[in-house]
């Protein structure tokens, strides 16, 4: 039996079925996002989403579906589905699923009378295409398979409608059409392995409906458009290789050795840790000369902060020893990209705005883990130390309008209006969580920036940095306590304005125990974690703010405002937990391991939940923590493979 293996009660029941979805990407940028029925749930859904260069690298859903559907004796039986208005599901195709698996790609088994069909669907790898293969596994009698391609093409965040500038004509490929609905976007070129009949019936199909989309209060029904179907006969035994792609197969006869070939380069997901590997390598993204992180799909983009928090993770902790050397490779690959985005000592994201102070600060901790696992400290120091020393001097010399070291030698940051920290939600242009000032976690990483800077300096010979930067840390580790510790609470603060402290407990002190250098004493981490434990700590990972505030909403659900509330009042991160256990096995070594065990094991349920194979971006606060937002995050999926890895180290050392 697959380790990620649905059987027929479930895959009937569509309450089950369609909680459920598949994602395979091609590393380049595209996906094949859909639920493991093949029903369509949300508008990032689709069979071919691909970036497209025109208009920066924005995704498209370009093929949404495509329905199959076996003929024999006259008689036709539809394996679609698709959702309308009242609840309506038409065809009904779910009914004849009899399995579904995912190791190492999507693959799902239908039977009807004497007929047993299988469909494999996969992206191949470093390219826009998706292959899906038939293969008849029995059948008593002539059989014919007829496919019909639903097109979508527009952008992944908007939804189609029926319009007159539809270019609704085909053109001609070998052994199928070409399909280029605007002239803005690219053709699609569908195209069969073998002879066929393709017969034009162009229709619009109206307001097929989207659940998940009218859960989050969003528009929800969109018209796609069918331009005709494929139909051949297939024997038993035999097996058919539907592509879809933006460059075309000149010859078709070698599309089932092609997907043979890209089938060999997808891993197998056997296990546990076996599937987060495998998510985890679906973040990481090489187009042209740039590599990237995949923040979280299927509707996050690059994010700076995120990308520089999921990196070791993803990369160096996900690595086998058999890809060591190339993971490695792709995690400074990713280093050089983001460093060519550094501008005044901040990183420019993808809105092509540069806000996040701390993203520039997660950077070091992101070069710490990469020189702690390779052994490469003078190669990070010859790379990247004129970044380091110009990302230090900027924050410190006020060249960032809105950040500075003050004289106490902590950073001070604030912008009206603006979110700047990692809780960044905002609602009706204001933050949620407005954390102007001196921040926990932001301070304690500039004391572990700069203490790290000054090892380097000082082990490789900089004496002029030593020299000037080698006072600081003592600077701020003697106002951190008097400035951030809440004596009622017996934790730390989690900022600081020109009001004082906010007292709320939210994780964000995490930090000052669990990075190498702490500007807080063992005692006063201790008491970090313990209030943490005791307050925020789910099964599922940390809240963002504690149950007893009046603020807090256990629940991210609603529309877009609602959740954004909820978001950083409650909702519980996974990715937390990462640093959440190594202040702890810091603290408390072995005598920490059997717990920290217990609480990765708890991710293990959610392989075969939501977004297969993966973890979700949060989980409610309140029991029983469900999955929410995005159905693969990249940092969630790096920080708890980082967390087994120390888990590792700590039971050898």
């Amino acid at each position: 039996m697959s380790y990620l293996q649905f059987h027929k009660e479930a895959l009937v029941n569509l309450e089950y079925s369609l909680h459920r979805e598949m994602l395979n990407t091609n590393r380049a940028g595209g996906y094949m996002n859909t639920t493991i029925v093949c029903c369509n749930t949300r508008k990032y859904h689709g069979l071919l989403v691909v970036p497209v260069e025109k208009f920066n690298n924005q995704r498209f859903v370009l093929l949404s579906a495509l329905d199959e559907t076996i003929i024999q004796h006259d008689k036709a039986f539809n394996f679609g589905i698709h959702r309308y208005p009242n609840g309506v599901y038409e065809p009904r195709g779910h009914k004849y699923f009899v399995d579904f698996k995912y190791d190492p790609t999507p693959t799902i088994e239908y039977r009807v009378g004497g007929v047993h069909l299988r469909k494999e669907l996969l992206m191949v790898h470093d390219a826009d295409q998706v292959l899906i293969r038939y293969t008849l596994l029995d059948a008593h009698s002539n059989t014919v398979l007829r496919l019909k391609p639903y097109l979508a093409f527009r952008n992944a965040h908007e939804l189609s409608r029926v319009n007159i500038n539809a270019n609704v004509y085909l053109g001609k490929v070998a052994n199928g059409v070409s399909s280029q609905m605007y002239a803005d976007l690219p053709a699609l070129n569908m195209q069969v392995s073998k002879r066929n009949e393709f017969t034009a019936v162009p229709d619009w199909y109206y307001n097929i409906e989207y659940i998940e989309e009218q859960k989050r209060g969003y528009e929800y029904t969109e018209d796609l458009f069918v331009p005709g179907f494929f139909e051949l006969p297939i024997k038993k035994g035999e097996s058919i290789v539907f592509s879809a792609s933006l460059s075309k197969e000149e010859t078709t006869a070698g599309l089932n050795k092609k997907f043979d070939a890209e089938l060999a380069k997808h891993k197998e997901k056997k296990s546990f840790k076996a599937c987060l590997q495998n998510a985890a390598d679906q973040f990481i993204v090489r187009r042209g000369n740039v590599t990237q992180v995949e923040t979280g799909y299927p509707w996050h983009g690059r994010w700076e902060r995120d990308t520089f928090i999921a990196l070791p993770g993803i990369t160096l902790f996900a690595s086998t020893p058999q890809d060591r050397a190339k993971k490695i490779n792709t995690c400074k690959n990713v280093l050089d990209t983001m460093v060519g985005d550094l501008q005044n000592g901040l990183f420019v994201n993808t809105r092509k705005q540069h806000d996040a102070v701390d993203a520039s600060l997660w950077f070091f901790w992101t070069l710490q883990q990469y020189e702690e696992f390779t052994g490469g400290r003078q190669e990070v120091w010859n790379t990247y130390g004129k970044h380091m020393k110009s990302i230090l001097e900027a924050l410190r010399t006020g060249q960032i309008e809105f950040a500075r070291m003050h004289d106490n030698g902590l950073l001070w940051i604030e912008a009206p209006h603006k979110a700047l920290t990692w809780m960044n939600a905002t609602v009706n242009g204001e933050p949620v969580t407005p954390r102007s000032g001196y921040q926990v976690e932001v301070n304690a990483l500039w004391y572990n920036a700069i203490c790290y800077t000054l090892e380097l300096a000082t082990e490789l010979k900089d004496s002029k940095f030593v020299k000037a930067w080698a006072a600081i840390p003592a600077l701020i580790t003697e106002n951190y306590k008097p400035v951030f510790w809440c004596k009622s609470r017996e934790h730390l603060a989690d900022y600081v304005d020109t009001s004082g402290q906010n007292i709320f407990t939210r994780p964000n002190q995490i930090f000052a125990a669990s990075l190498k250098y702490s500007p807080i004493s063992e005692n006063r981490q201790k008491f970090v974690l313990d209030a943490v434990t005791k307050e925020l700590l789910t099964p599922k990972g940390i809240r963002s703010l504690a149950p007893k505030n009046p603020l807090y909403e256990g629940r991210s659900d609603g529309n877009q405002a609602s959740r954004d509330r909820s978001h950083f009042q409650g909702a519980a991160f996974p990715w937390l937990l990462g640093h959440y256990i190594e202040g702890n096995l810091k603290l408390y070594g072995k005598g920490f391991i059997s717990k920290a065990k217990w609480i990765i094991e708890q991710f293990e349920e959610d392989m075969n939940d939501r977004g297969i194979s993966s973890i979700s971006e949060v989980y409610n606060g309140d029991p029983p923590q469900k999955q929410r937002g995005c159905i693969s995050q990249a940092w969630n999926v790096g920080e708890i493979l980082r967390a087994m890895a120390l888990i590792e180290k700590y039971e050898k050392a």
